[in-house]
């Protein structure tokens, strides 16, 4: 069900997403929960704590792994990688606040292959925002939203931990 961007309330949103992985990872074994920064990072962090996996969570930041690096550069905000698990066989759960075109999906793929050859990547995203340019899908999606090419969505964390998505036209 897409919806429009005005309407969103990211902490109910944040809730279903969490309530479908909970349900998805029911008998999964080797979980992990590895956060895109910075959105999906503090999605992951809250994620981790609910489902008690904080020794099972890891960050990436794509930046280097972008297909686009050259054409964007180096954005001033770039986060170091962390993952303090063994990625060999593990169930990861790669997490992002808003899917677009799949090239930041495949860059944190191939990152995560560098740490190790997981058994599983399962993909959750808050937002969907359509636009696809690669064969990318959610496994886990709390809304599907429709937006101009003009417009970006952007997922913000207040001092309180709580979320909320803001629509920018760029």
């Amino acid at each position: 069900m897409s919806t429009t961007p005005s309407k969103l309330d990211a902490e109910a949103l944040y809730q279903a997403l969490a309530q479908q992985i909970k349900a998805g990872l029911q008998g999964a074994e080797n979980v992990a929960l590895v956060g895109i920064h910075s959105g999906g990072a503090w999605l992951a962090e809250r994620l981790a704590d609910e489902l008690k996996l904080v020794e099972r969570l890891g960050f990436i930041d794509v930046s280097f792994y972008r297909d686009d690096f050259s054409e964007k550069g180096l954005r001033s905000d770039v986060k170091p990688s962390q993952i303090p698990f063994d990625v060999e066989g593990a169930t990861i759960v790669l997490i992002d606040d808003v899917l677009y075109t799949g090239r930041t999906t495949r860059a944190a793929i191939n990152e995560l292959f560098d740490y190790g050859r997981p058994a599983r990547i399962l993909l959750a995203a808050l937002v969907d925002r359509g636009g696809r340019e690669l064969p990318i899908a959610a496994d886990f999606l709390a809304q599907t939203v429709t937006l101009s090419k003009q417009e970006n969505l952007q997922l913000q964390r207040a001092d309180d931990g709580r979320f909320s998505l803001t629509v920018v036209h760029a």
